[in-house]
């Protein structure tokens, strides 16, 4: 396989889909985009700058100022995972803080921002050999796009999946709230205004319910290899 593909990966919250995106970009020596970060990175720039006071984003200075935002990743091989590059700066830490957590919805509803942000995706695609996920990737992003994956999972699974998550990192969490989280977050997905949640006419739907990373890992490598040699 000489050609270098561009994969976009898109579907539901809680569908591992950073997992498996990350995973392929690995095995196959791709750089992963992890578009979800690129807007913490952003809110991380509006807090240390004081564009939010009080909850209240300035969207004025911040538009202002977004041709300045650069973003980009790059792989760290001790720590075998990719980290976030903020105008050249690794903000891989910061950017995961409850405080930037707290404020990257309201960030990245700017449409302005996703603009931007969707500029600074396809600057990094021109290279091709990227593995990219989140909610738009394959109906904004990159439309033509090699491949296009769309995960799902039942909402149980997801839920239990984030469950077990955030007990294992110590977080006493209550089941039910998150189920219920994660099913409101289902509606605003499909529902928002701005790039909604929604399934490429193209992409392959993978429901990895049932199924393990190492079977998941098998599925997108049988894809692979077919489209190599349609290729």
């Amino acid at each position: 396989m000489n050609r270098k593909f561009i994969i976009a990966i898109d579907g539901y919250s809680s569908c591992g889909k950073s997992t498996f995106a990350e995973s392929i970009a690995k095995e196959l020596g791709y750089k992963y985009i992890d578009s979800g970060a690129m807007y913490r990175a952003v809110t991380l720039y509006c807090l240390r700058n004081g564009f939010i006071k009080d909850d209240r984003l300035d969207t004025l200075a911040l538009n202002n100022i977004l041709p300045d935002i650069h973003i980009d990743f790059v792989y760290n091989t001790v720590l075998n995972e990719y980290e976030t590059l903020l105008n050249s700066e690794n903000v891989e830490e910061e950017i995961r803080e409850m405080e930037v957590t707290s404020h990257v919805s309201s960030v990245s509803q700017v449409h302005e921002v996703r603009e931007r942000m969707v500029e600074l995706q396809r600057q990094i695609g021109e290279a091709r050999g990227i593995v990219m996920d989140g909610r738009d990737i394959g109906t904004v992003v990159f439309p033509a796009a090699d491949i296009k994956i769309f995960m799902t999972a039942s909402v149980d699974i997801r839920a239990r999946r984030r469950y077990d998550e955030l007990r294992a990192k110590g977080i006493e969490v209550n089941y039910e709230e998150i189920k219920s989280n994660i099913i409101a977050r289902d509606i605003a997905d499909e529902n928002r205004d701005i790039s909604p949640l929604r399934k490429a006419d193209d992409a392959i739907v993978l429901d990895n319910s049932r199924m393990t990373v190492q079977e998941q890992m098998q599925w997108i490598n049988n894809i692979i290899e077919k489209k190599g040699h349609d290729s």
